[in-house]
């Protein structure tokens, strides 16, 4: 393939669970695949966001450690593509950069994000985030579940949303923040357990994160984003709403 050895994309995919890292600094690349390999991950690396484009459209690795400032194609573009697409809007992005405010981390959640690491960044830290996003879809799949209510219904073994019907395309953490909410069956969450499920409970952000991933949820859901409602200075539920 033209983006990427052969043999690396083999022994990417043929791991127990395949990782593409898309960095221009060749040494902080090198430096990670050496890392996941070591903790058993099948990796590959891109060094722009073209090769990383063309290496997706052969191969749906597990997940993806996106570099946001790259030439040319930027992060923010790759991860805008990504989402945009059916086939590739589940694949979970992790993505790395230097910019540490709290406005970039919401915005880089707001392309769909579903982590953010800053750079400079502690290798243990981060394969620890690794290993967590990796383990997500496995908690998330249950035995061929379908929960619903109203015009939206959720299958957890297909990963598929729809209203009334019509799929759409919720990121990874935007799923898993809808199938708690529609498990809860009208229950009220706070942000803090909301965090939880869709993020794991070793992870560090913040509140506003899920306001973020809330709000761009409520786009998708389209006609029944009324259904996501807010409660006032306790968090989120999904529920029928109620007629003034």
């Amino acid at each position: 393939m033209a983006a990427i050895d052969k043999a690396q994309a083999a022994k990417a995919s043929g791991s127990r669970a395949s990782i593409l890292v898309v960095e221009d600094e060749a040494d902080l690349a090198k430096m990670l695949q050496f890392n996941l390999e070591r903790d058993g991950y099948g990796c590959a690396v891109a060094s722009s966001g073209d090769k990383a484009l063309e290496y997706i459209r052969e191969n749906t690795p597990n997940l993806i450690l996106l570099d946001r400032m790259l030439p040319g194609l930027t992060g923010d573009d790759v991860i805008m593509s990504l989402r945009r697409d059916p086939k590739t809007a589940h694949i979970p992005i992790i993505m790395l950069t230097a910019k540490a405010e709290e406005d970039d981390q919401l915005v880089g959640f707001a392309f769909g994000a579903d982590d953010y690491v800053t750079k400079p960044f502690s290798m243990k830290v981060l394969l620890a985030r690794v290993a967590a996003v990796v383990r997500r879809p496995k908690h998330a799949i249950k035995n061929n579940t379908v929960v619903s209510a109203g015009p939206v219904a959720l299958n957890e073994t297909r990963y598929e949303v729809t209203i009334n019907g019509k799929k759409i395309s919720p990121t990874a953490t935007e799923f898993r923040i809808l199938a708690a909410l529609l498990r809860g069956k009208g229950r009220v969450f706070s942000r803090s357990q909301l965090l939880n499920q869709a993020f794991g409970e070793n992870v560090i952000v913040t509140d506003r994160t899920i306001d973020v991933h809330v709000t761009a949820l409520r786009k998708k859901l389209g006609s029944a984003a009324n259904w996501l409602q807010t409660v006032r200075g306790v968090g989120y539920t999904f529920r029928e709403p109620t007629s003034n």
